[in-house]
Parts: C-alpha cells; sequence; structure tokens
C-alpha cells in the first residue's frame, strides 16, 4: 500500500514538475520569438491570435505558481515546489511569492470574508469595482517601478520595439489578470442566488474538460479546488467528472 502511495506521488511529482518546466519555456520561447517578428510584415488576424496565444501562457505561469502555493508544483521536494513557484511569480509580473503564498491561504481560510484578501468590499460587487479592489490588494507601487524600469530596460538594452513589447508582454499580462480574476475569482465566488454554499463559497463553472483548459487551465472548477487544495490543476478534470456522477456526493 505504501509503495503504491509512493509510486502515485512520484508519478505526480514527475507529471507537476515537467508541466511547470514546459510552460515556463514555452512561454519564454514564445516571447523571445516575438520580440524579434516584424509586426509590419503580419496581418491583424495573426496579431490578434499571437497576443491571445501568449496571454494564455501568461495565465499558465500563475497557475504553475498557485499550484506550487498548495505544494504540488512538485511534491516530492517543497525547496524545488518553492522555486518554481518564485520564478513562476518573477515572470509573470515581478510579484513576491512570499507574499502571494500567504494572501492565498487568507483566502482558502477566510473566503468570501473580510479577511479574504480575493473578495470585494462587501458593497461594490460589480465585475470593475472588483477587479479594481482585487489589484490593489496584490500590486504595490515598488512593483509597478519595478514592471516600468523592466519595460524600458529590456527595450532599450535589447532594442526591442515598443509595439512587440506592448503587445507580446505588457498587454497579455494584463489580460491575464483578468482571465484570472473573472473565472477563478468573480464567477466561482460572487453569491449565487440561492446563496452561498458552505464551507468554502465557492462555485464551478461547469464547462467541458477542453473548454475549462483552454478559459483558464481548469481554475473554472473553483469548488472541487477548494474542496481537494491538495490537487493539481491538471488533476481537477477527474474530481469533476466525479462530481457529475450520480454515485458521488462532496
Amino acid at each position: 500500500m505504501q509503495s503504491e502511495q509512493f509510486s502515485h506521488e512520484l508519478i505526480d511529482s514527475v507529471i507537476g514538475l515537467s508541466l511547470a518546466t514546459f510552460i515556463i519555456s514555452v512561454w519564454t520561447a514564445s516571447l523571445i520569438f516575438l520580440f524579434t517578428v516584424n509586426i509590419s510584415e503580419i496581418n491583424i488576424l495573426t496579431l490578434l491570435l499571437a497576443t491571445f496565444f501568449q496571454t494564455f501562457l501568461f495565465t499558465g505561469l500563475f497557475i504553475t505558481a498557485h499550484d506550487a502555493m498548495h505544494g504540488v508544483a512538485f511534491t516530492r521536494n517543497l525547496k524545488i515546489n518553492h522555486v518554481v513557484g518564485t520564478i513562476s511569480l518573477f515572470f509573470y509580473g515581478f510579484l513576491s511569492y512570499k507574499t502571494l503564498l500567504k494572501k492565498h491561504w487568507m483566502h482558502h481560510n477566510h473566503p468570501a470574508s473580510e479577511l479574504d484578501p480575493d473578495f470585494h468590499d462587501g458593497e461594490h460587487k460589480n465585475f470593475f469595482a472588483w477587479y479594481f479592489y482585487f489589484m490593489k490588494n496584490y500590486w504595490s507601487w515598488e512593483q509597478i517601478i519595478i514592471w516600468i524600469i523592466a519595460y524600458n530596460g529590456i527595450r532599450y538594452i535589447f532594442h526591442i520595439p515598443i509595439a512587440n513589447l506592448t503587445l507580446f508582454w505588457a498587454l497579455p499580462s494584463l489580460l491575464s489578470s483578468l482571465q484570472l480574476f473573472y473565472f477563478g475569482t468573480f464567477l466561482t465566488h460572487r453569491e449565487p442566488p440561492r446563496g452561498y454554499s458552505k464551507p468554502h463559497y465557492a462555485e464551478t463553472i461547469s464547462l467541458p474538460i477542453w473548454l475549462s483548459f483552454i478559459t483558464c487551465y481548469h481554475f473554472g472548477y473553483h469548488r472541487e479546488h477548494h474542496e481537494y487544495p491538495h490537487l493539481a490543476w491538471w488533476q481537477l478534470p477527474g474530481i469533476y467528472k466525479l462530481r457529475q456522477s450520480s454515485n458521488f456526493r462532496f
């Protein structure tokens, strides 16, 4: 029994680290390539697809860091796990892994309350007001200054055109924050007509698995995530499918 459990943990660790490495590597390679393309030679549709692809990869960086916060990016070694999370958040937007780790567990321990840094202010519950309040809790002037310095530093040192920096780095980062907030906070933690379901105050966006992946790496299976926080993003569809069966109950 212990041998079987060890085997499962080892497989999960290998898969988790492989996916994290893959996402970080593809994000890096894609960004470097897109920094070198001549935008004037590319049609609008291709530019849009490239921007949305980068947005998807930015979201993947955050989801990878999110897994690390739960200790499941690499379960066999927590130091490596936290290194993966630190690198992912640095690439995502120069965010502090240590700070977000603390805030994220406040979210899990006090969902939909005044102690939840992801929740709205109790009065302004519409999408935009909640989003700006959400961002205010996670961004600081120090990070904004670092981002501006990095933006201009990359531009002048590597001679990257402003259009490339904006379309493939700055804009995808912003769109990714909207994507994560919409699918992982707004839709999943707003109060439903029937009232919140305790104790996790989380709802699931019932989408087909392929669409759930495209929208936000299964972050929309949010009730499942709160019920089973030890599972990685790629394991959530399994719990979601079980939940759909008549024989499974939370």
